[in-house]
């Protein structure tokens, strides 16, 4: 059990493949091949699957889930190029003594795969913006907040690009660093507010974020039309506006993240 416990940490958390494990184990004088591991992990799978189901099974019954898609590499599979988007989905969730994560490899971004995931699950679903969501959300009439990471990262792009086009020029601050500023006070009000119970965060969200939130959506819809359209400080806060509903969705529990990154 440790030698299989290594080989699945060192590939999945650490991201060394067997071939290298293969060199390594080598070096220490243990001959074991790539094909002998990689047979024992295909193995694992129904050594698993009783925890891995059990363990959605306790997230589905919760009432709060953090999810996420991410691109990943796959070199040699059936209909698909090395180089084509396959994805990982991550949930988080469960009793909040009991959190944890289950990732789910699918060659699919499709709504689908939500849908699978996410079978009985009904409480609310904090992602970003992606519209895969929506039948799963529809369907088993899930409330949705997004992340706010997605909103910020748009404005730390634009802010980035904002600089590069007004490298050697003196001017005012960009409105994207602007809009970061609105944002990251709001990340400030969350780094103050992490160690409180879900009460007092609560009581803290009503009475500085949700001012500060208003604010924030005021200045949107009075710059937004100043900006150029398809720029990408306009492209930050049209995004920012289409999911404001969903945005401030965290202030209305104190057991909610504002991201999925905190």
């Amino acid at each position: 059990p440790s030698l299989l416990a290594y080989l699945i940490t060192a590939k999945y958390a650490d991201g060394l493949p067997l071939y290298r494990q293969e060199q390594m184990l080598k070096r220490l004088g243990h001959e074991i091949s790539r094909t002998s591991m990689a047979h024992w992990i295909i193995r694992l799978n129904d050594v698993f699957n009783p925890l891995i189901n059990l363990m959605r099974e306790v997230q589905n019954h919760s009432d709060y889930l953090q999810a996420d898609e991410t691109r990943i590499q796959v070199l040699k599979e059936d209909g698909k190029t090395a180089q084509s988007d396959k994805w990982m989905w991550v949930t988080r969730g469960g009793p909040p003594d009991q959190l944890s994560v289950l990732f789910a490899y699918d060659p699919s971004r499709g709504g689908s795969v939500p849908v699978r995931l996410l079978d009985d699950f009904s409480g609310i679903l904090q992602a970003d913006g992606y519209a895969g969501y929506g039948q799963v959300c529809r369907a088993n009439n899930i409330t949705r907040i997004v992340c706010r990471d997605y909103a910020r990262c748009k404005f730390v792009e634009a802010s980035k690009a904002a600089k590069v086009n007004a490298k050697g020029k003196s001017a005012t601050p960009a409105k994207a660093d602007v809009g970061l500023s609105h944002i990251n006070k709001l990340y400030a009000i969350e780094r103050q507010i992490k160690d409180l119970s879900d009460a007092e965060r609560y009581r803290v969200r009503q009475e500085l974020s949700l001012p500060r939130l208003e604010d924030f959506k005021a200045w949107l819809e009075a710059n937004v039309s100043r900006v150029m359209k398809g720029s990408l400080t306009r492209k930050a806060m049209e995004y920012t506006l289409n999911q404001w509903a969903t945005l401030i969705g965290y202030c209305e529990r104190g057991d909610l993240q504002i991201s999925n990154v905190l």
